[in-house]
């Protein structure tokens, strides 16, 4: 199920970059940011990003290069040329490596695309700035690899569904999404907040990397564009969960963790017509 996305512990000026790009996500719902790409490429960003992939302690990406030969050779000249890569705009992502593990036991495998380390690093300086101005937008009942949520709390939310006596659930059934999500599509929801073209040039590259559809399972700043795609699902489950307000009461609830979107109702009947409407935003 996961454990819970720790919001990053960065330096102190970038957590104020990340307050405040998050702060004015919040205020201002249709403010579209710009001047972000310096950040992106900032030494102290892709330190903190360094710092992040080497705490998950990931396998090696197809150049076969470790941490270990990194730290050896020197982390400030690797960190350096990949700055310089950036400012120059002469940065290419690296072919992923395919990985295949296992999955409902064992039956089907889910592929992972696993980046360089170098990569790794460029996508997280990426998520350390997108990531507040996204997670200002993204609605209470989502909770999969979000900062200072868990898999726990989206149970607890069913759980009291339940005791709301909302025990009928409809499956979305958003298994297969990853691998099919358009890159137009999502470069369009991403510009409704992102004025910056070199941010728009890096990310587009980055998912070309990986495939001409689908956001690459096993990359950093994939949870943030995952929840994105979604994050039109997520609408519509709030607004049918207000349209059937009476009180404190409603017919409609929900919890999606990732692709898991189970959506509870006492009855069935009444709560079906939001299948093919919610559907239709993916």
């Amino acid at each position: 199920m996961g454990g819970k996305g720790e919001m990053i512990n960065t330096p102190i000026s970038l957590q104020d970059l990340r307050r405040s790009l998050y702060v004015k996500a919040k205020a201002e719902r249709t403010w579209r940011f710009w001047g972000l790409y310096v950040h992106v490429c900032k030494r102290e960003t892709l330190q903190e990003a360094y710092e992040m992939a080497k705490e998950n302690n990931g396998a090696p990406g197809l150049d076969g290069v470790t941490f270990e030969a990194i730290e050896e050779s020197g982390v400030e000249s690797f960190l350096q040329q990949i700055r310089n890569e950036l400012i120059t705009y002469t940065y290419r992502p690296r072919p992923v490596r395919k990985k295949e593990i296992p999955k409902d036991g064992g039956t089907k495998v889910r592929v992972l695309s696993i980046p360089s380390i170098r990569d790794r690093v460029v996508q997280g300086a990426l998520k350390l700035i997108l990531e507040p101005i996204f997670e200002a937008d993204f609605q209470p009942g989502s909770y999969g690899y979000r900062p200072k949520r868990t898999a726990h709390e989206a149970i607890n939310r069913v759980a009291q569904g339940i005791v709301e006596t909302k025990t009928k659930i409809i499956d979305l059934d958003l298994r297969a999404y990853f691998d099919n999500v358009q890159h137009y599509l999502l470069l369009e929801k991403v510009a409704k907040r992102v004025r910056d073209d070199q941010v728009m040039r890096l990310l587009k590259m980055i998912l070309k990397a990986t495939g001409k559809k689908g956001v690459p399972q096993g990359g950093v700043i994939s949870p943030v564009l995952s929840n994105l795609y979604l994050n039109e699902v997520d609408r519509m489950l709030e607004r049918a969960i207000e349209a059937t307000r009476f009180k404190q009461y409603t017919a409609i609830q929900y919890a999606r963790y990732a692709d898991g979107t189970p959506v509870q109702t006492p009855n069935l009947w009444g709560a079906s017509p939001l299948i093919p409407i919610v559907r239709s935003g993916i």
